[in-house]
């Protein structure tokens, strides 16, 4: 783990949440790797901050699936089995061809529809041109970062708060497993994203609503899919 990638934090209250969130940050980022032996002394320093902040961080995340706390070794960095990704993608495409359908709903000419449409839809259109740029110049961690704002935008779009918010938090995660499929998804990923916009753009939650499920399981093949032993990079 090199110092280089971690700046020290600046003290907002509470510090255990602002250490949290660092240390989440540097997960999803792939800056912790699945597998990263996370050494409390040396995240201490390079953060910042005393290590008793660290060590209640350390339990959270290992209660939230995060990390593994093994005796006498220390905390590592949870490697996700096929299972949970599985799972979660599930999940995943249950809120998000909700969201979608709401997105589609809300965008239309009928009743629900919303004046600030196409500034809406402009908005999705610009992070999908941003990701797929990203994806070309093999940028993935712009990549995977604009993954997370497209699907993030749809859910602020459907216009159900509760539902974009537990979109986001299975987003996190879902970002951090989609680092390890983003090369291989590349330009399909965002093809299907432009596909999405167009269905939401004609108002067509049911066309909507099938290309966002399709969507995830076409990140949950590429997952499965062999990948190099070197691949740091999961939509």
């Amino acid at each position: 783990m090199t110092g280089a990638m971690i700046r020290p934090l600046q003290r907002p209250v509470p510090l255990r949440q602002s250490v949290y969130d660092a240390l989440i940050d540097l997960i999803v980022g792939g800056d912790l790797p699945p597998g990263q032996h996370m050494v409390e002394t040396d995240l201490a320093r390079q953060l910042g901050v005393s290590r008793q902040p660290i060590r209640e961080a350390l339990h959270r995340m290992e209660a939230e699936g995060w990390v593994d706390l093994r005796p006498s070794q220390g905390a590592f960095v949870h490697v996700p089995t096929d299972a949970e990704v599985d799972e979660l993608l599930d999940v995943r495409a249950l809120l998000e061809a909700e969201t979608a359908r709401l997105a589609a709903a809300s965008t239309g000419s009928g009743p629900q529809a919303r004046p600030d449409r196409q500034a809406q839809l402009a908005r999705l259109r610009d992070i999908c041109r941003e990701g797929e740029a990203a994806a070309d110049a093999g940028e993935f961690g712009t990549a995977v970062a604009a993954n997370n704002a497209f699907h993030a935008e749809i859910a602020v779009i459907g216009g159900n708060a509760t539902l974009a918010e537990l979109a986001d938090i299975v987003g996190r995660r879902v970002q951090w497993y989609y680092r390890m499929v983003a090369p291989a998804r590349g330009h399909g990923s965002w093809s299907e994203h432009a596909e999405m916009i167009e269905a939401i753009e004609a108002g067509d939650p049911d066309r909507a609503q099938a290309l966002a499920r399709r969507h995830t399981e076409r990140t949950r093949l590429a997952y499965h899919q062999p990948r190099p032993a070197t691949s740091t990079a999961v939509g």
